[in-house]
């Protein structure tokens, strides 16, 4: 493997630079994983019967790896950040080509952990990447870019699922295939087409746990604690209280990714202008009024289009979560990244390993009650994100901290 130093990198033609190999996973990723999500409640109701307790039991299985992405900090020691991220990615690939194959409630629970593994891995490294390689002062507008183009391949991937799933019959299982091996194909394209760059700051390859940034810490672990209840619920709720078929599914997962695309990048710019503070409160607040408009759905009756609407609002704010990477790589010493990316998705999970399977059987009882929970999160995140200083620096973590000079610990 060729090693590069990151200051070399701009010698490099443009589509081998370090920002064009973020870009190119960032579009990788979603082919994969968007057309497993969009497939998956269906697959599952119909494949095998699944109610709000399975469904609840499989997103369980799936965050344990998130939970123990703390074991990047092992696997670091013995390869290099970049390799990990691209065998990480290649095996998210590979398992989601193989989800057909295993039909029962064993066999998904197996295959679903095991690109759970390489989904949460190389989200642990491709963030700690991401705040290496870029630079401070373009990351809001870089991230937007990246969420930008992640959304697009989504987007891609929806819109040839609703213009084909139909119209030439296709099977779970050729989809998965096809989905899949392009994400894997890439990830090989990735490991042989680029050096290894070398960011000027060695890692610590040890876990790292400091005071300092307790904010960040409890705004990570409000993040996995909220969006669990979207990613699990909202979609299941389309298809069973609507009774959505895939197609329809895919055309309002197509929506949300169009507008993702298209907002991202201003989004970013926004980050830059008004900073993370307004940015981050702007969301939860929005996603506060979102989660009760949803348990309205099942106390009033209200539609379908209001609930589609919904779904479409709640992912635009979503995309402004990128302002908690900023935040942390204004405040971070450059040795933390990548262990505290690893702790920070372990703290993101701690609530989605039990949470999902809990509120599985809260669900059957009361799914109003399930996004009344969820907009006490969002309430409680707003009340933290409240503490984030306007110009966030190390030394000057929170509103408390005074600008003094950042502690050892």
């Amino acid at each position: 493997m060729r090693i590069l130093p990151l200051a070399e990198a701009r010698h490099l033609p443009l589509w081998q630079r370090p920002v064009s190999l973020l870009f190119l996973m960032a579009f990788a990723m979603p082919i994969a994983f968007a057309t497993w999500s969009a497939l998956l409640n269906n697959f599952v109701i119909e494949v095998a019967d699944f109610t709000g307790v399975e469904i609840g039991w499989l997103h369980t299985v799936r965050e344990i790896p998130g939970f123990l992405a703390i074991g990047v900090i092992a696997l670091i020691m013995f390869m290099r950040e970049q390799v990990l991220g691209v065998v990480a990615l290649l095996l998210l690939g590979v398992a989601t080509a193989v989800t057909a194959w295993f039909p029962s409630l064993g066999g998904i629970l197996t295959i679903t952990m095991l690109s759970s593994i390489g989904f949460h891995y190389f989200e642990t490294v491709n963030q700690s990447l991401q705040l290496q390689w870029i630079e401070k002062e373009k990351a809001p507008q870089l991230l937007g870019w990246i969420v930008g183009i992640g959304s697009g391949a989504s987007l891609l991937a929806y819109g040839l699922l609703v213009l084909t799933w139909k119209t030439f019959e296709l099977s779970y299982n050729f989809v998965y295939l096809v989905s899949g091996g392009t994400t894997a194909l890439i990830a090989l394209f990735c490991f042989f087409a680029y050096p290894q760059f070398e960011a000027p700051n060695p890692q610590i390859k040890k876990m790292v746990l400091r005071r300092r940034y307790w904010l960040y810490y409890a705004l990570q672990f409000m993040s996995g604690a909220r969006r669990q209840i979207f990613t699990v619920f909202a979609a299941f709720m389309m298809v069973e209280r609507f009774g959505f078929e895939v197609h329809e599914v895919t055309a309002l997962f197509l929506i949300n990714f169009l507008a993702n695309m298209l907002f991202a990048p201003l989004m970013g710019r926004a980050v830059a202008r008004w900073g993370e503070r307004r940015a981050l409160a702007f969301e939860y607040c929005g996603l506060a009024l979102v989660f009760m408009a949803y348990g309205g759905i099942y106390w009033f009756g209200w539609g379908v289009a209001l609930a589609a609407a919904l779904y479409i609002v709640d992912h635009i704010f979503f995309t402004l979560a990128f302002a908690l990477k900023t935040y942390f790589q204004k405040i971070a010493d450059p040795g933390d990244i990548a262990p505290t990316a690893a702790v920070a998705f372990t703290i993101n999970h701690i609530a989605a390993v039990f949470l999902p399977a809990v509120l599985g059987y809260l669900w059957i009882v009361s799914p109003g009650s399930v996004f009344v929970l969820a907009a006490a999160m969002a309430v409680t995140s707003l009340c933290l994100a409240l503490m984030i200083p306007r110009h966030p620096a190390p030394g000057n973590e929170t509103v408390f901290s005074g600008g003094l000079p950042a502690p050892a610990e």
